[in-house]
């Protein structure tokens, strides 16, 4: 029997991702509920997204950390566009998938699904004055560009989506963990989720919950809060992050 069977477990992903993480979760035997802490919405200004999305073919490399960036910058594609003329580089499975998803092709993975592991693959050797293209969250860590024009490259870090947090949020969040018994776990896969929580119910009440996170970034997030991350995978993804829950 699965180590989850019977466990109430809040799944904090934004409504259009939650099923990838509740599903496993329910075949897993637990009972889920759907808290979306977080909500992807357009650029405060779209203007620098079209532009990048129009000059497409400009750029040398391309890199995306999230599905999310891939979506957003698809969106505004010319008609027509195919697959870039630029390489193309990913964090994470899931990025890869959307990318793939789109017919296009993924030249650079690390291992680890982490900036700091994209910075390792990628061939410094040979991207001093190439065009750069980051489509990104709107409050993003800085590691990606920062360590490329270190390196001599041109990066254009263009706005792409923003998290925000969902109307009505913190009251949702307040019944859930105001219940009695308390769920038995809490997931996250993004700070953004994490601090948004907090804001919600307090670290209080979020000490009393075991607390599963996607990766070291959100992990060090959760632990800026005085909070206990009881499960972390190794592999920064749904699928083993369940795995490690279930330990």
């Amino acid at each position: 029997m699965s180590g989850l069977a019977g466990c109430r477990v809040v799944v904090t992903r934004a409504a259009h991702q939650a099923e990838e993480l509740a599903r496993p979760l329910r075949e897993a035997g637990a009972g889920v509920i759907l808290l979306p802490m977080i909500e992807i919405a357009p650029p405060a200004d779209l203007s620098p997204l079209r532009r990048a999305a129009a000059k497409i073919d400009e750029y040398d490399w391309i890199i995306f950390s999230s599905a999310n960036a891939v979506a957003a910058l698809a969106s505004h594609l010319p008609a027509g566009q195919g697959a870039p003329r630029a390489l193309i580089a990913v964090v994470g499975s899931a990025t890869r998938d959307a990318v793939q998803q789109l017919g296009w092709q993924v030249n650079v993975m690390p291992a680890q699904f982490v900036a700091e592991s994209l910075m390792a693959a990628l061939p410094f050797d040979v991207l001093a004055n190439r065009r750069i293209l980051l489509p990104s969250a709107a409050v993003t860590r800085d590691v990606i560009p920062r360590a490329l024009r270190n390196r001599g490259a041109l990066v254009d870090v263009v706005e792409a989506y923003r998290n925000i947090v969902p109307e009505k949020s913190a009251a949702q969040a307040q019944l859930v963990f105001s219940a009695d018994p308390l769920p038995h776990w809490v997931t996250f896969t993004s700070s953004s989720a994490a601090d948004n929580l907090v804001a919600a119910v307090g670290t209080d009440t979020l000490s009393m919950v075991r607390i599963a996170s996607i990766g070291p970034i959100t992990s060090a997030t959760i632990r800026r809060y005085g909070l206990h991350v009881n499960a972390e995978p190794q592999e920064h993804t749904v699928p083993e992050l369940v795995k490690a829950m279930e330990m």
